[in-house]
């Protein structure tokens, strides 16, 4: 059986938030066992799984990826919709538009200290839209 369900975020500063217990609380009752596969549908921002634990975790990526891909450059050509615009576009590129969770116990089944990211580039980025979809 295949489920889908729209998940509506809350706008979020810039950085990089745990998200897990928003997804968790606008999914249906998940299967004793499946696979869940999210989909943001967004062009600047991104997800993914990484350490839920440590804040400061999230701060370095932060700070790294601002190194990788800093704003105001005068190659970008891409300007119109701000300086954080482009560099947005190219982060959530390089970390990816979907991730993949087992389903065990009626629960995701991370590892130890996983959370799932919602990766937001834009220094005002809005609220942002995923798509669900369970497979059991």
């Amino acid at each position: 059986m295949i489920q889908q369900t729209n998940i509506a975020l809350p706008a979020h500063s810039r950085g990089y938030h745990l998200i897990t217990d928003l997804i968790y609380q606008q999914l249906p009752q998940l299967p004793e066992t499946g696979i869940l596969h999210l989909f943001i549908k967004h062009t600047s921002a991104a997800i993914t799984i990484n350490e839920n634990a440590d804040p400061s975790v999230r701060v370095d990526f932060e700070n790294i990826f601002n190194h990788i891909v800093p704003e105001d450059q005068p190659y970008y050509t891409h300007t119109c919709e701000g300086s954080d615009d482009m560099p947005a576009h190219i982060k959530a590129a390089m970390i990816g538009h979907s991730i993949t969770l087992p389903i065990t116990n009626y629960q995701f089944n991370f590892g130890t200290w996983q959370g799932i990211y919602l990766c937001e580039f834009r220094n005002h980025g809005g609220s942002r839209k995923l798509v669900a979809t369970i497979y059991s």
